[in-house]
């Protein structure tokens, strides 16, 4: 028995990948602020932070949006 994704499953996962897409922007402007300034300025290292950060979040938010998940609902018996 196959369970459906729940909302906040589809949200965690639409989520994921918007944080693996700001990584990709970050990496792209470190890339650009690299070549004008030198690395060790410290928006580098903020831009450097930030891309290790979304890519975690994404990671973390992709195992929640694909974990098979228990269903805690209690069933009433039919009788009463």
């Amino acid at each position: 028995m196959t369970k459906r994704k729940g909302v906040l499953q589809k949200v965690s996962l639409v989520s994921a990948v918007l944080s693996f897409v700001l990584a990709l922007i970050s990496g792209v402007l470190l890339y650009l602020r690299v070549e004008t300034v030198a690395s060790g300025n410290p928006i580098s290292a903020s831009l450097m932070a930030s891309i290790f950060f979304f890519i975690c979040v994404g990671i973390v938010l992709t195992v929640i949006g694909q974990a098979n998940l228990p269903s805690f609902k209690i069933e009433n018996p039919k009788g009463k």
